[in-house]
């Protein structure tokens, strides 16, 4: 069963899939939310709302290696993949994946934090049903999950750092709001957290 993160919450990616992990996928997935029809009965329809994941790679001296978002869908050294940019939230399921190789993430590469930005600029109050999720890409089964569509009035979230320690992959729920279109207008706020 999925743990249901909580922002501040740390779990070993091992012991919540039960087996040894090569490789996980972060999905965010969402819902358009539908337009109210106008006086006459005109209108409707729904709004565009488009969501980007996004991972950035740090080594341990906490610079910025590399980054996967949907201007650079796979990292340089090819361990990370992005699904593409899916700029509705049309379909059921997740809407973005970001598959992480975690056999070949390159030993330099000690913690890889996740994002998630409004790049429409809605607030999160105003999409419906949006989520992320950590599975293992194997099995496919749900590691972890973070609701963000309850999370309130802000643009964007710091998500999650998964990260090495004593030679295990070990995820950390930072769940930290903030405001702007993409990973780079969190910066400041990513920092202290690799």
């Amino acid at each position: 069963m999925a743990v249901n993160l909580q922002k501040g919450q740390k779990i070993s990616l091992e012991k919540e899939a039960g087996t040894s992990l090569s490789a996980i996928v972060m999905g965010l997935g969402w819902d358009a939310v539908e337009k109210k029809k106008g006086l006459f009965g005109f209108g409707g329809g729904s709004v565009e709302i488009d969501l980007d994941a996004s991972c950035l790679m740090f080594d341990e001296n906490k610079n910025l290696l590399d980054v996967v978002w949907f201007r650079q869908l796979a990292s340089r050294d090819g361990s990370i993949h992005h699904s593409g940019d899916n700029r509705t939230g049309e379909g059921d399921g997740d809407d973005e994946q970001i598959s992480v190789a975690l056999n070949r993430v390159p030993a330099n590469v000690k913690s890889l934090i996740f994002t998630v930005n409004s790049f429409t600029g809605q607030d999160f109050s105003q999409v419906k049903n949006a989520f992320c999720r950590l599975f293992d890409q194997t099995t496919n089964k749900e590691i972890a999950r973070y609701e963000l569509s309850i999370q309130g009035n802000h643009s964007a979230q710091i998500m999650a750092k998964v990260y090495r320690h004593n030679d295990e992959w070990k995820m950390h729920a930072i769940g930290e709001n903030g405001v702007g279109r993409t990973f780079n207008d969190l910066m400041p706020q990513i920092v202290p957290h690799v």
